[in-house]
This record gives C-alpha cells, sequence and structure tokens, in this order.
C-alpha cells in the first residue's frame, strides 16, 4: 500500500514537532520544508529524526528540504510557516506578516499539490485558512485550520486538574474563533458521562474557560521567547491521522461556514467528520442563548479579522 505523502511547512518547533509525531505513529512519509537563514537546517532535523526510527521502532522516510519540487505530489500539506507570538503580542498583531507568508505558500501548494488536503496552524488561525482557501481555490473541504483541537484539549486538561480525574474522562466541545472568543459548550461537556455543570460550579468553570481562552498567551509569557509546540504538533497530529487513516473522527476544526451556523462565508471552529475527504460533514449542534450569542459575537470577531487583512492586502 502507498504510504500518504506529508508535507510540513515550517521546520521550526511546531513543524518539526509535528514531524516527529507523524513520523513515530507511522502515518506516512514526511517532507520538512522550511526556507531559513541555514539552508541545511531542515535537512538537519529530518536526519536527527530519521536517526530516531531504530531506536523507536517505525518506519517512516523523512526528508528536509528548502525546494517545493520536493513537496509535489503531496496527500497533507501541514501550513505552520510564519511569525510566532512573542510576550505581549495578540495574535492579530501578526496579521499581515503572515498573511503574506501564508499566501506565498498557498500560491505554491497550488502548484505543486493541487490534490492536497491543507492543514492551516499559522496565526492568527481563523484569518490565515481564510487567506490560503483564497490563493489556492481549493474546495472548502480540503482546506482547514487547526484550532479546536487544541483549544478543546486545553479545556479538557484544566478540567481535569480542577477534578483530579482522568484526562482520559473528559470529553469537551468548543465552537467559534480561535482565542479570546472562542465559546465553550457547558451543555456539551461531560466527566465520566456527568455533566461539567454538576460537578463544578459555574463561577469556576467560567474561570477555567477563560484560562483556556488564554491557554497560549500563558505558555508564551512561561516561555519568554517562544510559543507553544508540543499541544499544537499533537492536535494537528490527531488531525492528520484522522484523514490518512479515513478514520471519520468528530473533531473540533477551522472549517469552512456558509448556510451552517448562518455564518455566511467564512471560518469559524465547529465540530466535523474528518476523513479521507477532508471535512465531510459538518455537525450544526442546537445552541442555548448564552451559547448562540457568544458564537455569533466569535463570528463577528472573525469577519473583522478577516477583513482587515483583505483591506491591508489590497
Amino acid at each position: 500500500m502507498k504510504r500518504a505523502k506529508i508535507t510540513i511547512v515550517g521546520a521550526g518547533n511546531v513543524g518539526a514537532t509535528t514531524a516527529h509525531w507523524c513520523a513515530a505513529a507511522e502515518l506516512g512519509d514526511i517532507v520538512l520544508l522550511d526556507i531559513p537563514k541555514t539552508e541545511d537546517m531542515p535537512r538537519g532535523k529530518a536526519l536527527d529524526l530519521m536517526q530516531a526510527s531504530p531506536i523507536m521502532s517505525f518506519d517512516a522516510d523523512v526528508t528536509g528540504t528548502t525546494d517545493y519540487a520536493d513537496t509535489a505530489g503531496s496527500d497533507i500539506v501541514v501550513i505552520t510557516a510564519g511569525l510566532p507570538r512573542k510576550p505581549g503580542m495578540s495574535r492579530d498583531d501578526l496579521l499581515v506578516t503572515n498573511a503574506r507568508i501564508v499566501g506565498s505558500v498557498a500560491e505554491q501548494i497550488k502548484q505543486t499539490s493541487p490534490e492536497a488536503i491543507v492543514i492551516v496552524v499559522s496565526n492568527p488561525l481563523d484569518a490565515m485558512v481564510q487567506r490560503t482557501l483564497q490563493v489556492t481555490g481549493f474546495p472548502p473541504s480540503r482546506v482547514i485550520g487547526q484550532a479546536g483541537v487544541l483549544d478543546t484539549a486545553r479545556f479538557r486538561t484544566f478540567l481535569a486538574i480542577e477534578l483530579g480525574v482522568s484526562v482520559e474522562d473528559v470529553s469537551a466541545m468548543l465552537l467559534g474563533g480561535h482565542g479570546d472568543t472562542m465559546v465553550p459548550l457547558p451543555s456539551c461537556t461531560s466527566v465520566g458521562g456527568i455533566p461539567v455543570t454538576q460537578l463544578i460550579e459555574p463561577g469556576r468553570l467560567e474561570e477555567i474557560v477563560q484560562r483556556t481562552r488564554d491557554g497560549g498567551a500563558e505558555i508564551v509569557s512561561l516561555l519568554k521567547t517562544g510559543s507553544a509546540y508540543y499541544a499544537p504538533a499533537a492536535a494537528t497530529t490527531q488531525m492528520i491521522e484522522s484523514i490518512v487513516r479515513d478514520k471519520k473522527r468528530l473533531l473540533p476544526c477551522a472549517a469552512y461556514c456558509d448556510a451552517e451556523y448562518g455564518v455566511g462565508g467564512y471560518y469559524v471552529g465547529v465540530p466535523v467528520v474528518l476523513g479521507a475527504g477532508g471535512v465531510e460533514r459538518i455537525i450544526e449542534l442546537p445552541l442555548g442563548d448564552s451559547e448562540r450569542a457568544g458564537f455569533e459575537k466569535s463570528v463577528e470577531a472573525v469577519k473583522g479579522l478577516v477583513a482587515a487583512m483583505d483591506n491591508l492586502l489590497d
């Protein structure tokens, strides 16, 4: 059976760690591409990862390159390229610079891997995935943003810590944009099947929700010179696995919603069925009044971000 070809654009912490997770899980052969100051950097990281394979017992070819020709015919392309956040910097501060970087990457993908499914990780996420769709012209089902899996993982982690239970027993769902306007759904959050609202009082639950919204900024403030990468890479790998193995996982992703949820043609975080075709189905959930209000506020924030990007790029 032919192994999937997975290209990861950006060999920094998120990209290289995603390559690591994917190789260890034998999800396919990996091309790690970057255009760094030192051209040999992606080759060095790829070689180092390959040399780990006899020890960790995985079979995957890992190639480092600075040439998009080596990525031709990829089944999945992950875009992690762009400037990382620094302390005090919001995702929106990255808007114009990263829109240009992601637009350039998307143009290359369009030429070299026209049938690929693209997963965007670069921030500000909701605008960057919209930019990728604009440039590639791919069907929206093949252009997806990674955010909801990460945000939900952070929420589940904090809930498990609060309750002193295994993260495996915590199930949660989040909607909306990535970051400050994400919308947790208490009605879809449970611990061992018990609704979280029966276990945590409302005020404390809201504090946990806020910590989840600030999850990336908290790590930036602690690291001082970088941003999160283990969890974002793990989240991206989970999405890749669901596509490569056609697992049809129901995962929260930034998906293109038009009539769905009344969004009108923007990328926002919603639950989707993720399989070999990319986003195979968007799940529309009934929302309570407060959940609906929060979601609509989040959608408006995404629309404003995309409008600002489009205006600045004109």
